[in-house]
């Protein structure tokens, strides 16, 4: 344990940091696990809104620092690629 003062302060940032990022991944993952349930059930509909919710939040993500640049784009073209095989 930490026996300075900024120490201690940054432990504490630092599990912060990592629940929050933790929430925002998990709700990212959850929504790409959505698009792929609907892409077996063809609803294009509901594909198309989730898919915008996704890609906001993953925008987001970038901003935060929580996903690289390229990571979200990847993330985002594979989503984009399998919601076009489905349509």
């Amino acid at each position: 344990m930490a026996n300075i003062k900024s120490a201690k302060k940054r432990i504490v940032q630092s599990l912060k940091r990592t629940e929050v990022n933790r929430f925002r991944k998990s709700k990212i993952r959850s929504g790409i696990k959505k698009i792929h349930t609907l892409v077996a059930g063809k609803d294009l509909k509901e594909i198309g809104k989730n898919f915008l919710v996704v890609e906001s939040e993953l925008a987001k993500a970038v901003g935060k620092g929580v996903y690289k640049k390229n990571t979200a784009s990847r993330l985002i073209s594979r989503l984009s690629k399998k919601i076009r095989s489905a349509s």
